[in-house]
């Protein structure tokens, strides 16, 4: 089989789920859509390789966003893909949570905590006893269309955590993907009615999905983002759906911890890392240490020469 590479604004790649919908595709500059015949349609953002003379490599779209396949017994292998009609390098895609796996294999990055609404609750109690206090002391959720409100905290829990650049995302783009119908804002307000904490919530792939979230600086002694994570545990038992926390930075971090005090069950996350030119790649990450774990290798944040 061999893969072509579409330049449709990843049309070919659109689904009704949020991580594959149009206006998540813009938000993030998706460009075109790779595709292997009728069995697999994956968008992707093309760029070209800093100092490489014109050489592209691609990712998809942050998230889960997996890509539309085929239904069928088994993925498709992606050592049974030609993918050197592409003309691409390299390719870097992230796997969906709840769908059909978007390739054979993968890479495994994390494990994501999920809230079963089907099974039982596992709440830790210093979270339970959090939210109750805050319902105590006035703190409410709904949602909300404030986008420049989240947007502050959100931004503000980025500068707090030294987050990369690639995470400091603007109203723009905010307001862009709480255009698709399945993308919702929830915002947890203090009893002065300051924007406290928020979340905004997608639902992908038979999944609710935290996507991005923070807290106000000047309310953390509340720990209010625990009362918006209530308010997307009983929206995901609204739907139906098992809600997915995401992990952490790194496994065992003090991220993951937080969101293991509501999980009471776990999925794989995986991402596919594929070699388009061979020769191109080795060239280009000739100077680069494989110990790093980057991909593609060439993109490692370390000095060539």
């Amino acid at each position: 089989m061999r893969a072509e590479l579409l330049e449709d604004g990843g049309e070919r790649s659109r689904s009704a789920a949020f991580f594959r919908c149009a206006e998540f595709q813009r938000a993030e500059h998706i460009t075109h859509s790779l595709v292997v015949e009728d069995r697999f349609a994956a968008g992707l953002s093309v760029r070209e390789i800093p100092g490489s003379d014109g050489l592209l490599d691609a990712t998809s779209a942050y998230g889960y966003p997996g890509a539309v396949v085929a239904i069928g017994p088994e993925p498709l292998d992606p050592r049974e893909v030609d993918w050197s009609g592409t003309d691409l390098v390299a390719v870097f895609l992230r796997d969906s949570i709840g769908g059909e796996p978007c390739l054979e294999g993968g890479t495994l990055r994390s494990e994501v905590q999920l809230v079963d609404p089907l099974a039982e609750p596992e709440v830790r109690n210093t979270h339970a006893r959090h939210i109750r206090r805050n319902e105590r002391l006035g703190y409410a959720t709904a949602e909300s269309d404030d986008v420049a409100a989240f947007g502050e905290l959100y931004r503000q829990t980025m500068v707090r955590t030294e987050a990369t650049q690639r995470y400091f995302f603007d109203d723009d783009y905010l307001a862009a993907i709480l255009e698709a119908p399945s993308a919702r804002l929830l915002i947890t307000r203090a009893p002065d009615g300051r924007a406290a904490a928020g979340a905004i919530a997608t639902e992908s792939d038979g999944v609710l999905h935290y996507f991005l979230g923070g807290t106000a600086d000047g309310l953390l002694e509340h720990s209010p983002f625990k009362s918006t994570v209530q308010a997307m545990i009983e929206l995901a038992g609204e739907l139906e759906m098992p809600l997915n926390l995401g992990g952490g930075l790194t496994p065992g971090d003090a991220l993951e911890h937080f969101k293991r005090g509501f999980a009471n069950s776990t999925a794989p996350f995986y991402t596919h890392e594929l070699v388009c030119d061979p020769a191109a790649y080795d060239w280009l990450s000739a100077d680069r240490d494989p110990a790093s774990g980057f991909f593609p290798l060439y993109r490692a944040d370390v000095q060539r020469g």
